[in-house]
């Protein structure tokens, strides 16, 4: 009679310690690339050499990483998008694209997001820069609140998503963050629980919910060893944005399954099956651009893709983002994804948090004391 055997289990949370050096990695990758690209956004920058160099720059740093392992999936996690002024998110243009030779001026608003991932773990940010600012030349106004309503935002959530707590309580705090500096979060913006070779897992966090979706979306609580994406959308605006007429050029397969009719189809599934993961993806990625778009059409309509459509606010308002990637530990969350460090001296707002407890909030650590023994 022989011996039953137990199968290893692949570990997938950061309880394990090859998962959890994994994130950093990628994490590494990422704030490197993110960081390449914010320094490259001056005067005269255009808009998809910004993109090209966010992509290449995370080629570059994953083929440092885990070279001996050469089974092992590495790409990227968020193809660089780069959305300028009142475009909010989501623009990655491909080189026949209209704006995508758009240049960059003095006081142009940008908003950065890109990501990598290795073994289908994936870390996340995304930045706001205003052209030309500095120390010399500040950022005031009106931009300088979104931008601090965002930073205020993310230092609130890092300290809010802690194991225990619930995610309607991060929603109704952050919303109190924002309204101190006169803006508001986007509409129904969800932050959302990483899982390996997907960005969207089980739990999510709402912001700004308008009141059908706040009476209908599930309270969750969040638990040590859990990853989240957190996207925060400030303006200056309603809080409303609307599609825009820009071409949509990122996309990511959804998982589901459909007997696709058209070669087109097929032959663009095909190409997009063949990438790790379920994770976002640019048509400029594509071997052949044109084809992919055409077959798109019926992949979209048979939910076997999701479209990620550029976002637009009205002319005139600000939007300012921070995306980064959070790890919730039994000892506090790590934000292990940033791109630019907020400077009040580039920074000048002239908003104040009034409200105690937030002011009470924002002065805890984001680390967990560990309760002293009873003697």
């Amino acid at each position: 009679m022989s011996a039953a055997t137990t199968a290893t289990k692949t570990p997938t949370t950061i309880e394990d310690n090859s998962v959890l050096t994994k994130y950093k990695a990628a994490a590494d990758v990422t704030n490197s690339a993110i960081r390449k690209v914010i320094s490259a956004c001056k005067e005269g920058s255009k808009i998809i050499d910004l993109c090209k160099l966010g992509d290449a720059a995370i080629e570059v740093g994953l083929s440092t990483q885990y070279t001996k392992d050469k089974k092992l999936s590495k790409g990227i996690s968020y193809p660089t998008s780069v959305s300028v002024n009142n475009i909010v998110c989501h623009f990655a243009p491909s080189a026949t694209d209209v704006n995508a030779d758009q240049a960059l001026k003095n006081g142009d608003v940008v908003r950065i997001q890109l990501g990598a991932h290795i073994d289908g773990f994936a870390a996340v940010a995304g930045n706001t820069v205003v052209v030309g600012a500095s120390e010399t030349s500040p950022v005031t106004g009106k931009t300088a609140d979104a931008i601090a309503a965002a930073h205020y935002a993310a230092e609130a959530i890092q300290r809010l998503i802690k194991p225990g707590n619930k995610n309607m309580t991060v929603t109704d705090k952050v919303q109190k963050v924002i309204s101190a500096f006169d803006c508001k979060h986007i509409e129904n913006i969800l932050s959302y629980e990483q899982c390996q070779n997907d960005l969207d897992g089980g739990k999510h966090i709402i912001f700004n919910p308008a009141p059908a979706q706040r009476q209908s979306f599930a309270v969750c609580e969040f638990a040590p060893y859990e990853v989240y994406m957190i996207d925060i959308f400030v303006t200056t605006g309603e809080g409303r944005t609307k599609k825009s007429e820009l071409r949509t050029n990122i996309y990511k397969k959804t998982g589901s399954t459909y007997q696709l009719k058209m070669k087109a189809a097929r032959a663009a599934f095909s190409e997009i099956s063949g990438k790790p993961g379920k994770f976002p993806f640019a048509l400029r990625s594509c071997e052949d651009e044109r084809g992919m778009r055409m077959g798109l059409i019926e992949c979209i309509k048979a939910n076997v893709v999701q479209a990620f459509e550029v976002q637009e606010e009205k002319q005139g308002e600000v939007v300012a983002q921070v995306t980064f990637t959070a790890l919730v530990t039994p000892s506090g969350v790590d934000r292990i994804t940033q791109g630019l460090v907020f400077d009040e001296k580039v920074i000048k707002t002239e908003k104040k948090i009034e409200d105690a407890e937030i002011k009470e909030l924002l002065a805890t650590s984001t680390r967990i004391k560990k309760k002293s023994a009873k003697k």
